[in-house]
Order: structure tokens, then sequence, then C-alpha cells
């Protein structure tokens, strides 16, 4: 692609709670390059492959899949860090166990048996660290006594406070983000556990975009916290900046996935 004449099109392919963010970050990005941008609701990874895409924002898990693939299709730019001490200004998160403020959980040793609710098994926040944080307690796949799809991470915080099911772990950044916009859901959920920490979902890059494209790209990102008014913007999605990664920071992720496949997940 040329960025004088083309869009360079974002996708995002995390939760929507965070739309404005991304499509601020994609904005700056062009106004970065010199070109324009747009941003779209993600559909399939395939879109990177089949160029309907050329940037995106996604899960390091999926991330991790088409990296270990020879054709894949992207390249790794930045990944955000977080406002917050347990962040340590390192690109990572955290899932956060919860359960209703009422509930009689009070630690993931009680959780046994448990309605518990998942969003995907391409999240590595609401599934892979899951079951991998089972493992590491020296808990079996069947620990759980129901393992119930929701399709995202809004949906099984609902089924939490609806009563639907009874635990489920919840992005940490998306969960920070909530606390900001509604004040009662602290009071309503209580944290039993952290799992973690993750790789953050990182911005990735089509292959097909112009080498030296994609450098401005990455500059763009990694120094935007650097102007006032897109720091401010970021802070209100309480990202402090992005810093540049690479494969080998997926790593952990990479572990954690063949541990949870040899010990026969996954459940669907």
């Amino acid at each position: 692609m040329s960025d004088s004449t083309q869009t360079i099109r974002f996708a995002t392919f995390l939760s929507p709670v965070l739309y404005d963010t991304y499509e601020y970050i994609a904005r700056y990005v062009g106004q970065q390059v010199g070109c324009s941008t747009s941003l779209s609701v993600g559909e399939s990874f395939e879109e990177f492959a089949e160029e309907q895409v050329e940037a995106g924002f996604i899960c390091g898990l999926p991330y991790v899949w088409m990296a270990n693939s020879p054709s894949c299709p992207i390249e790794l730019l930045a990944a955000p860090v977080l406002l917050g001490k347990r962040y340590q200004q390192r690109p990572i998160y955290y899932s956060d166990v919860i359960v209703r403020s009422d509930s009689p959980y009070r630690c993931f040793d009680d959780l046994q048996g448990c309605a518990w609710a998942y969003n995907e098994r391409s999240s590595q926040s609401g599934y892979n660290v899951v079951c991998y944080g089972l493992l590491e307690r020296g808990k079996s796949p069947v620990y759980f006594g129901k393992w119930v799809k929701s399709g995202s991470h809004m949906r099984s915080l609902a089924m939490v406070l609806g009563g639907e099911v009874d635990a489920t772990a919840i992005d940490s950044h998306l969960l920070d983000v909530l606390r900001t916009r509604d004040e009662t859901l602290a009071a309503r959920l209580r944290v039993v556990d952290v799992v973690g920490p993750s790789s953050i979902q990182p911005v990735v890059v089509s292959k097909k975009v112009e080498k030296e494209v994609r450098r401005r790209i990455q500059e763009a990102l990694i120094t935007m916290h650097y102007d006032s008014r897109a720091a401010s913007m970021l802070n209100e999605g309480m990202i402090e900046q992005f810093a540049v990664v690479a494969d080998e920071d997926y790593g952990d992720i990479r572990r954690m996935l063949a541990q949870v496949e040899e010990a026969g997940f996954p459940f669907e």
C-alpha cells in the first residue's frame, strides 16, 4: 500500500467497551503517518490474509496461533502498558476471578463444582490462562462443575451479576475501565483470586504493508503518550503508553497453551 493514497484499515477483535479508545488510536496513527485510517469490528482473523485489514488490536492467544503458522500474515507492532502499580510498567495484564459480592465463595479453593462462565476459547484472559491457572493450582479440567460459554467478557460479567453462573475471569484491563465508568460495580462484585499475568493484547500489522509504513505506525504508537491530548485519551482507556514487543514476549502464552492442550482441555 502507499501511505499517501490509501487508507490503513484497522480492525479490533477486542471488547467493544474500548472501541472509542481504539478508534482514537487508529485516527492518531493516521495523522502521524499522513494517511486516512478506519476502524471496524473484526469478524475473522482471515481478514489479514485476505488483505481486508492492514492493522488490528487482537488477543495474544490468536496472535500465537497465527505466529506459529509458516504462513503467518501479521507481525507485532506494540502493546499497551496499563495504568496502575500492579502492571509494573510492563505490557502485561491479569485475569481477575470474580463472584457476586453476596456470594459464599471467598477464594479459588471454594470454586470446586461451581458454574463457571468463559467468554470463548480464543481468549487468553477468559479461557487459556484460566485453564492454566487450574493446572498451576493442582486442579483437574473438571474442577468446575459446569463450564458455560458466554461469548464475551461483558456477557460473562452479566451472568455473574444476574446469578446465572457463580464465577468468571475478567480481563483486568476491561474491569479497570468498567469500574471507572460505573462506581457501583465494585460494590456488586468481589475479586476472589487473580490469574496471570499474561502478555497483553498487541497491536499487529499485515506483512503486506510496506516496511517503512510499518515502522512509522510503530513509531506513532510508542511516542503518542508524549502528546498531551493523546496521553489524555489513552488514560481514559486506562493505558499509560505503548511499548515495543517482540514474538518472544508471547512465549508465556505459548507455554500455557502447550500445557493446557496436554492436560486435556478444551471444553466447548
